[in-house]
């Protein structure tokens, strides 16, 4: 289509700014601009990864606010996006790039084109805003405030159609655990629900509680083939009709149950007990409290294992509880209310409460694994998904499980699972002397 006389002008104020910003950085990159042109690096070959901007106003936001979250809403609205090149791989080659050129303000501003630059911050936007967000305090740090019924619905009651596209045929909702890195999801997200069974040297006839049973998967296998009663809770109402209908699919109905229900509010106590990707719902400030509940459900001599998502300690508890851009931005529009700790601290805590700490897993590694396969599944079924979520919250999606997968393999995300115990009166524990039955078949 042809270029209107006025829009010239922007047209070449962006190649300007655009090829400026491309050699300064050396990046291996093309960039297509909304009349098709080309915009190269010097050097770089016909097949390097690209990327389009359908309009000046995506330049303008940028100039104006040049922010991680800019370029997010920029992405989700269709304003920026890549040409045929996997979301996942670009987004790993940029950080590498932000790295490789950090510091270097001094050499972009030579040159600069700023004449370029202010035609742009000046033109006209089109740009969408973003809808799907939360609308709230994201943080949502004050327990007497705090709504995590809200919080976890505005996450999980997307559509279940929407999560099948992606998850394994169990509909697990967390780390897999890989014998090999070719292993199938299907088969390690198996073998991930076996290990948490063995962790919890589960019985026949034991009382088994999952705290944020997701779509019921945990619980059926226990009751299936370890024989257990087991008993799951979920604040999301959409997670909680999937979990009943696959219950009763199995015929488990007269070993599992199932409530909407907030585990504060529970009573009784269980055998064992497993919190799988939840606590990183719970927020720091809130361990305390948590931790001392799961221990009063939890009976004398039984088992806990706490499953989850940390990061790297920092030196300084502020500059750690600092939240970051990136981490912005998935309390905006991914997940509110989140926080993650780091495994010291969430181990003082747990001992603080009264548990006896035993085993402690870093699975880093498989959970990069599993959000890479994630999102090549999700990309795979695109057309699908929009048709769930529509293209924006797509994006989203997109954008954090390919983000998600690069913090877990080059990043600080890590992942572990805690093996803890309510100590007995007699002092004698539940668990074996060695771990040798972890890896058995029996």
């Amino acid at each position: 289509m042809p270029t209107p006389p006025e829009g010239a002008p922007l047209l070449e104020a962006a190649t300007s700014l655009v090829a400026h910003l491309l050699e300064r950085l050396d990046l291996p990159l093309a960039v297509r601009l909304w009349d098709e042109r080309r915009v190269t690096a010097p050097g770089a070959g016909p097949d390097v990864d690209e990327i389009r901007i359908v309009g000046p106003g995506a330049l303008r936001s940028l100039l104006r606010r040049p922010t991680l979250d800019t370029l997010f809403r920029l992405y989700v609205t269709g304003a920026v996006e890549p040409v045929d090149h996997d979301l996942l791989a670009l987004m790993n080659r940029l950080q590498g790039e932000a790295k490789r050129h950090r510091g270097r303000l001094r050499h972009v501003l030579a040159g600069f084109p700023w004449n370029a630059a202010r035609k742009l911050a000046f033109a006209p936007s089109r740009a969408g805003s973003v809808t799907h967000a939360y609308a709230g305090d994201e943080e949502a740090r004050d327990s007497r405030s705090r709504d995590d019924k809200r919080l976890v619905q505005f996450h999980y009651d997307a559509s279940n159609d929407f999560y099948r596209l992606f998850l394994d045929a169990e509909m697990v909702y967390s780390c897999a655990y890989f014998d090999t890195f070719e292993t199938d999801l299907d088969t390690a997200q198996t073998a991930k629900l076996d290990l948490i069974c063995k962790k919890l040297r589960l019985r026949p006839g034991e009382r088994f509680l999952d705290i944020g049973c997701g779509w019921g998967a945990l619980v059926c296998h226990a009751a299936r083939h370890y024989g257990v009663t087991a008993h799951g809770v979920t604040l999301s109402q959409a997670q909680l009709d999937l979990a009943r209908a696959k219950v009763q699919s199995l015929g488990l109905g007269d070993r599992v149950t199932l409530a909407l229900e907030d585990y504060r509010n529970l009573d009784g106590q269980w055998d064992k007990i497993a919190s799988i990707g939840m606590y990183e719902h719970v927020g720091i400030d809130n361990y305390p409290r948590y931790f001392k509940k799961l221990g009063k459900l939890l009976a004398p001599g039984g088992i806990l294992l706490n499953h989850g998502i940390t990061r790297r300690a920092k030196k300084e508890k502020k500059a750690f509880r600092r939240p970051s851009a990136s981490r912005r931005i998935i309390l905006r529009y991914i997940f509110p209310g989140a926080e993650l700790d780091h495994i010291g601290h969430t181990l003082e805590v747990m001992e603080t409460a009264g548990l006896e700490v035993h085993d402690v897993e870093g699975l880093r590694r498989h959970y990069a694994r599993t959000c890479r396969l994630w999102h090549e599944r999700l990309m795979a079924r695109r057309d699908e998904a929009i048709g769930h979520v529509g293209a924006e919250r797509f994006r989203m999606w997109a954008a954090y499980l390919a983000g998600v997968a690069i913090g877990f393999d080059r990043g600080p995300l890590r992942l572990f699972q805690v093996v803890a115990t309510r100590q007995a009166p007699d002092g004698t524990s539940p668990l074996p002397p060695t771990r040798a039955d972890l890896y058995t078949d029996s």
